[in-house]
């Protein structure tokens, strides 16, 4: 198995002087290609801030990342946006889509900002309506925002982190805006895309939804508190 993620004493320290928080304070993991892992952990424990330089969004302050074998923590904020848009797909809990956008133009966004692509505009439409069709709404792409339901905004998103063909889908509550039935329908949609072969890492708070993941990772104080498998699952 390959590996997709993986973390060296990873440290995140705020702060200067006398004032230090630190955020993460050792953080060794590793995940492997088509592993599909919950991240948990209460208000404080350093999760976020994990996060956020999984996803190529900051830089630790010591140690090590890795991901899909390239050494990216000491990257620069370019070098870091071009990772993230080449090899990250981010779905989010508010959906961040652009409002006043059709369905297929937001899915098309990380095609537009991807750099040195050869596509054409006709490539794009098509790689996104893929994207869309893959969730089940090809019929609402010309469709904005404010015309489709919270679920429906959600598999547009998710549409979005597919459209460049990522190593990792990072997920941030992604049923955390959604009542019970259309946040089943969504982990349903995690459920087939992991099936496919995809990497998954979701940020939830929620206990029977990280259940239905492989594994869980429970991050205390800053540091890796548990890492086990989820039953059978």
């Amino acid at each position: 198995m390959n590996t997709i993620i993986q973390t060296h004493n990873l440290r995140k320290i705020y702060g200067m002087g006398d004032i230090q928080v630190k955020a993460l304070d050792g953080v060794d993991i590793r995940i492997g290609e088509g592993e599909f892992v919950a991240v948990m952990g209460p208000s404080g424990s350093g999760k976020s801030t994990l996060m956020n330089i999984l996803g190529c969004l900051d830089r630790p302050t010591d140690g090590k990342y890795f991901l899909a074998g390239e050494d990216v923590s000491s990257l620069n904020k370019v070098q870091l946006a071009a990772i993230r848009n080449r090899r990250i797909g981010f779905i989010f809990q508010s959906f961040n889509l652009l409002p006043r956008t059709s369905a297929l133009r937001n899915v098309m966004l990380p095609l537009v900002y991807k750099r040195g692509s050869q596509l054409s505009q006709k490539e794009r439409e098509e790689k996104a309506m893929a994207a869309l069709e893959s969730v089940g709404l090809a019929d609402r792409a010309g469709h904005d925002p404010n015309e489709l339901s919270g679920g429906q905004r959600q598999r547009v998103a998710v549409a979005r982190a597919l459209v460049n063909d990522p190593v990792l889908i990072m997920a941030d509550e992604p049923t955390g805006n959604l009542d019970t039935k259309t946040g089943n329908e969504i982990m349903q949609l995690m459920h087939d895309l992991h099936s496919k072969g995809g990497t998954i890492l979701m940020v939830t708070h929620e206990a029977d939804i990280a259940n239905q993941t492989e594994r869980t990772i429970v991050l205390v104080d800053g540091l890796v508190d548990v890492d086990g498998r989820n039953g059978d699952n």
